[in-house]
């Protein structure tokens, strides 16, 4: 025993306890002495007190710094005791499906509970940010489930976010309400082309204010409806306001939306605005409003769906790289103080605050049936017309109907018939 005790050792082993008779010593090291050694309890905390820690498994990327979800979360109680929690199979399941999203197949029948859950565990990590994968994970969710995962986009003054996000934007399907205000995005642009196609056929309200559009722009966009009877052929609301390229003749293309019951065209470039409000009255029943629509407010449309907050993602990074770095803000004013640089005023933008406009510049339109449950006062004006009208066709004979109905038959022209011919 003495022989350990004075052996000398490369590595330190700390102190040694020895027990005789029921007693436990200590023996010192340098001395070789033997000292009473009954430890004293004392209270002794490994870790502070609300400390947690998480026990991190199965990190295979970590060049690429993925986040994972980690099986077992340990925490630190009140009393001082260390305690883990296993996460359940469906959250573990969940997590890694949601790392790997881009790889699903298909979700076409997958129940839309659980759908949902999913597509929050990828927007949580931004999985529909990333350039190529994130486009066709969304592309899995909207040919599935269609407008749940969006009804209503508003893109108001986003130019930014629909230069970056075109192909996003566009995988969307089953929308109701779109929101384009003041996007400059002109006669040409590849999403206004989208928009007539079938997937966005159920669009009942399309606001375009401030949008650069011209009658080319109009015609381009009736088109499929005036043609096939397809595209935007449900639409209900529409807002070309503020588009000064648009005249009378751009107006005689939106006569093809038979259903079109609210029509904004204030601060258009018309050069004969009774006779527009005359054909608008005869052609599609559309009745000029004294008053503002609330139909046209632009607060009332807003982003609904399980992608509210990735488009809102989507936003941040479209700023984010817009942003200039604060060094170059600090030069350019330097710059701007001492004259070396002409300073460059920012382009206003545009605001959707409206005012209230003279009865000659609102050129906001309303279908007569609709809008009597909107304006009591003119509950008595068009009760009374309809009244008229049906008291001129009880008045009229059937000798009458028949010689109108032969008239109508009888009034072809000769190019009406060579058209006719050649079907």
């Amino acid at each position: 025993m003495s022989y350990c005790l004075k052996s000398e050792s490369l590595l330190d082993t700390g102190p040694i306890y020895v027990r005789e008779n029921g007693h436990l010593y200590m023996v010192n090291q340098g001395s070789g002495t033997v000292k009473n050694a009954t430890p004293n309890p004392r209270p002794f905390r490994l870790f502070s007190k609300g400390f947690s820690v998480e026990l991190c498994m199965n990190r295979e990327d970590d060049s690429a710094r993925r986040e994972r979800t980690d099986h077992f979360i340990f925490t630190y109680t009140k009393e001082g005791n260390l305690r883990y929690s296993a996460k359940s199979l469906f959250g573990l399941v969940l997590g890694y499906i949601s790392d790997n999203v881009d790889h699903i197949d298909s979700l076409i029948g997958f129940p839309e509970q659980i759908a949902e859950k999913l597509f929050s565990a990828a927007e949580a990590r931004q999985k529909f940010t990333e350039p190529v994968t994130g486009l066709r994970a969304l592309q899995k969710f909207t040919e599935a489930y269609g407008s749940l995962v969006l009804c209503s986009l508003c893109l108001q003054n986003r130019y930014l976010v629909i230069s970056e996000k075109l192909e996003e934007i566009k995988s969307f399907r089953e929308l109701t309400c779109l929101d384009l205000s003041c996007c400059k995005l002109g006669d040409n642009h590849e999403l206004l082309e989208h928009i007539t196609k079938e997937a966005l056929s159920s669009v009942t309200r399309l606001l375009l204010k401030d949008n650069c559009l011209s009658d080319a722009g109009l015609r381009k966009m009736t088109a499929p409806v005036r043609v096939m009877k397809r595209g935007l052929e449900n639409l209900s609301v529409l807002d070309l306001s503020c588009n000064p390229e648009i005249t009378d003749t751009g107006i005689g293309y939106l006569f093809s939306f038979k259903k079109l019951n609210y029509l904004d065209i204030s601060e258009t470039g018309l050069k004969d605005v009774k006779a527009v409000v005359q054909r608008l009255q005869t052609q599609i029943s559309l009745v000029h409003s004294k008053v503002p629509l609330k139909e046209f407010d632009h607060s009332n449309c807003k982003t609904e769906g399980w992608a509210e907050q990735t488009v809102l993602q989507w936003e941040q990074l479209a700023m984010k790289t817009v942003k200039p770095k604060e060094n170059l803000k600090s030069r350019t004013a330097a710059q701007h103080f001492y004259g070396k640089r002409r300073r460059i005023e920012e382009p206003v933008k545009c605001t959707l605050v409206q005012t209230k406009a003279k009865a000659s510049e609102n050129l906001q339109f309303y279908k007569d049936k609709v809008q009597n449950c909107h304006f009591p006062l003119l509950k008595k004006e068009a009760a009374a017309s309809h009244q008229l009208k049906k008291n001129k066709e009880k008045g009229l004979t059937e000798q009458e109907k028949e010689r109108t109905s032969k008239q109508k038959h009888t009034c072809l022209t000769m190019e009406d018939w060579d058209l006719l011919n050649t079907y």
